[in-house]
């Protein structure tokens, strides 16, 4: 069985030394940005040292910090809604750093600190503003007008941090980051201080809209709150809360999954806003909660209204562990729903219930089914498997090896195909692949080896174009990870795959790859983007809403995982653009693109934090398929359709298994699982917000008639399911068995479990 490239020397482990810095801060940084309007000038790495900053503790470096990430007339100050054209890497060696205002995170930015010896952002006593860390700020006189679209804030990514608040009064409002975000966005490795005082007024994270994004492998010490959040829906991985009065508080929401939770010493863990059965009155419509831990916590949930038999404020908890939990789940001031104590909740729900091909839904408070899970889906302690995104903190820098240096341009028109593959064949196993930031043009299919390890910088795009990609007959793969039967890691970070109009027959990335190790093939912050950026020749002055030109076709297929790979994906987006990115404004377009997430996989397989959107036939199709954990996915139906209907402008390949489409059924499938075993979703947001572009078909819920379909033959567990638009939110050999006006929910409709 093939193993990848061949290594005279390979890697194995890290050889930095103890008092090395992390090698993002010395490796040679010749990374462009293509698209720009001066490559050749614009700095994408910014060391904050660079501009002035001290890290001293002492010294303010707040002018500093805050001119590192602005300048090259950088997309921010509320006049730019989004750019992919001046991304930037903005790195913090170890040190502290004291700030008086707060850091303004611009569009496209990664705020990394040294991952060896994370830094600390110390907030000054005198410190005013919204957050250490803003990544939407209000416009002052403004209305409540922010810089940014809260649902197109992408592309962000907060990681490798101390932020204390403890020098500010405790009655002082102080907040670590406010982060109103989209999808393409990821707060990682960040511990959070606060104030442990009676009374105080701290929060680690605060959140008031936006729409999607991951967060994971998070710290807050102290505080009234470790994280105030309304979102439409988050994946939330591996969190501890100590000391908190309250360790998540949630005002509304559409559903969010936390998966991997630990509470210690806090009064409540998770407090919701619940009651809202309308978009009037939407509060929090959905949480699942799986594999969590609380001790010493009176209150491990807690609704703000009694459910009295309505859907508001859905809840599912899986392998919840209490020690010295009194109320497991409560009402404020009212009943206690499920006792606590010291025991664990094996699976419970407050919701709609539904089985089989039954329409009629059991509103219960109660216990539940149980998803059997495969154990190669589980960590050493039953939970579900976490990998938190590769650093390579113990790596020197001679361990690494940049494709600029070995030839490849980046610079978007350069043909790199051979430069890459050079790169690869060489390197993979012996180096890590240090993708400088740009735009590299491949015009045929670039194979990444078993072995291999690479990241990227301020998410490095590589871009498949030209004929090779252009027939939809004759589809090809752009970027094949593994050949088939390869064994091996292989971890990619921080990647863009993006096409070329047009690309109709682009599969874009082909999954071959297994690893024996949990998580050994996987992706980190990296995604998929089809069209609506500059370079793509897909932008809305080529593809206008309403086009109906195949020129503005940008693939056949997203991602496919085949049979015998497996893999880790997280915080991984699949994206045909809805809107243009880069020529202001929002503005929208039609990009067709056949299909999102085919995944014929027999395991294991975590997508974690993953979404796919404007997919024409499917945005996740599961065939044959094995032993996945789902949570949470997110989806939206293609804004053009039904004009055309699918699978047009594409045709259905049985090849790929494309499923059929019933009398009625003019729009794309969310989900479509065939003869698939060991499947849990546990969370997901499905949505159909338009007909041709048009919304009156919201308010009764016909924007389609079916979203989600699974077959007789799959042995499939759906927990907390939330969708928009749809007459039916789940059918099983497409007919419909989930009414969606059994569960209204505020703006969504929600259905707590679907067992077979």
């Amino acid at each position: 069985m093939a193993l990848g490239s061949s290594c005279s020397s390979p890697l194995g482990a890290g050889t930095a030394a103890p008092g090395d810095p992390y090698w993002m801060q010395n490796i040679k940084h010749q990374g462009i940005a293509a698209f720009n309007s001066n490559p050749s000038s614009y700095q994408v790495f910014r060391n904050v040292k660079d501009f002035g900053a001290k890290g001293d503790g002492v010294t303010d470096d707040t002018a500093a910090i805050n001119q590192a990430i602005s300048s090259g007339n950088r997309c921010g100050g509320g006049t730019c809604d989004s750019s992919t054209t001046t991304p930037a890497v903005v790195y913090f060696p170890q040190g502290t750093y004291k700030v008086s205002t707060p850091i303004i995170a611009y569009y496209y930015t990664q705020l990394i600190g040294d991952a060896r010896n994370p830094p600390t952002l110390l907030a000054d006593a005198s410190f005013t503003g919204m957050a250490v860390i803003d990544a939407d700020p209000y416009i002052p006189n403004g209305g409540g007008a922010q810089w940014y679209v809260n649902q197109n804030n992408f592309f962000r990514s907060v990681r490798n941090f101390v932020i204390d608040l403890r020098q500010m009064p405790a009655s002082a409002s102080a907040t670590g980051i406010h982060w109103q975000v989209s999808q393409a966005t990821s707060l990682m490795n960040i511990v959070f201080e606060m104030s442990t005082a009676a009374g105080n007024a701290h929060q680690g994270i605060w959140m008031e809209n936006g729409s999607g994004g991951f967060m994971g492998d998070l710290v807050f010490n102290g505080g009234k709150y470790g994280m105030w959040v309304g979102n439409q829906q988050f994946t939330v991985r591996n969190i501890t809360v100590n000391n908190a009065d309250t360790a998540v508080f949630s005002i509304w929401n559409w559903g969010w999954t936390f998966q991997g939770v630990t509470i210690n010493n806090c009064q409540v863990g998770f407090d919701l806003t619940t009651g809202g059965t309308t978009q009037d009155t939407q509060t929090v419509g959905a949480v699942a909660i799986i594999d969590a831990f609380a001790s010493n916590t009176p209150i491990f949930l807690r609704n703000s209204q009694p459910s009295n038999g309505k859907l508001a404020g859905s809840v599912v908890l899986n392998n919840v562990h209490l020690t010295n939990v009194p109320t497991a789940v409560g009402v404020v001031g009212g009943t206690t729903a499920l006792a606590g104590g010291t025991t664990t909740i094996d699976s419970w729900a407050q919701g709609n219930v539904f089985s089989g091909t039954s329409q009629t839904a059991q509103f219960v408070q109660a216990a539940v089914p149980a998803p059997t899970k495969a154990s190669s889906l589980l960590d050493s302690a039953g939970r579900i498997f976490g990998k938190m995104h590769p650093q390579y903190e113990d790596y020197a820098v001679d361990q690494f090896v940049s494709v600029r240096d070995q030839g490849a341009k980046g610079d978007g028109t350069t043909d790199d195909t051979a430069a890459l593959q050079a790169v690869f064949d060489k390197f993979s196993g012996c180096k890590i692949i240090f993708v400088d930031a740009g735009t590299y043009l491949i015009s045929n299919t670039l194979t990444i080896p078993a072995g291999t390890q690479v990241v990227g910088e301020a998410w490095s795009v590589i871009m498949g174009g030209g004929s090779a990609f252009q027939d939809q007959n004759n589809p090809t793969v752009m970027v094949r990870v593994g050949n088939a039967g390869d064994e091996g890691i292989v971890e990619i970070s921080d990647i863009i795959f993006a096409t070329r109009g047009p690309a109709a027959g682009a599969i874009v990335v082909e999954w071959n790859v297994h690893s024996t190790q949990q998580g050994g093939a996987g992706m980190w912050d990296s995604h998929i983007r089809l069209g609506g950026a500059a370079g793509t020749n897909l932008l809305v002055a080529d593809c206008p809403a309403g086009t109906t030109s195949t020129s503005c076709s940008a693939a056949f297929l997203a991602l496919h995982l085949t049979e015998q790979s497996n893999a880790y994906l997280e915080g991984t987006w699949v994206w045909t653009a809805d809107h243009d990115l880069d020529s202001g404004g929002s503005q929208q377009t039609t990009i067709f693109s056949g299909r999102g997430i085919l995944s014929e996989s027999a395991g294991p397989v975590w997508m974690i934090g993953t979404a796919s959107e404007h997919q024409t036939l499917y945005q996740y199709s599961l065939v044959n398929a094995e032993n996945h954990y789902m949570g949470l996915i997110q989806t939206e139906t293609p804004y053009y359709q039904p004009v055309p209907a699918p699978p047009a402008p594409f045709a259905i390949n049985s090849d790929f298994h494309d499923p059929s489409f019933p009398s009625g059924q003019t729009a794309a499938w969310a989900v479509h699982i065939t003869n698939s075993q060991g499947i849990i979703i546990y969370g997901a947001g499905l949505y159909s917000f338009f007909q041709n572009y048009g919304q009156t078909c919201l308010d009764s819920n016909t924007c389609q008639t079916q979203i989600f379909d699974i077959d007789t033959a799959s042995s499939v567990s759906v927990y907390s399911l939330s969708t928009v638009g749809v007459t039916w939110q789940l059918s099983v050999a497409e007919q419909g068995v989930i009414p969606a006006s059994a569960g209204p929910n505020g703006f969504a409709e929600t259905a707590s479990v679907w067992t077979p």
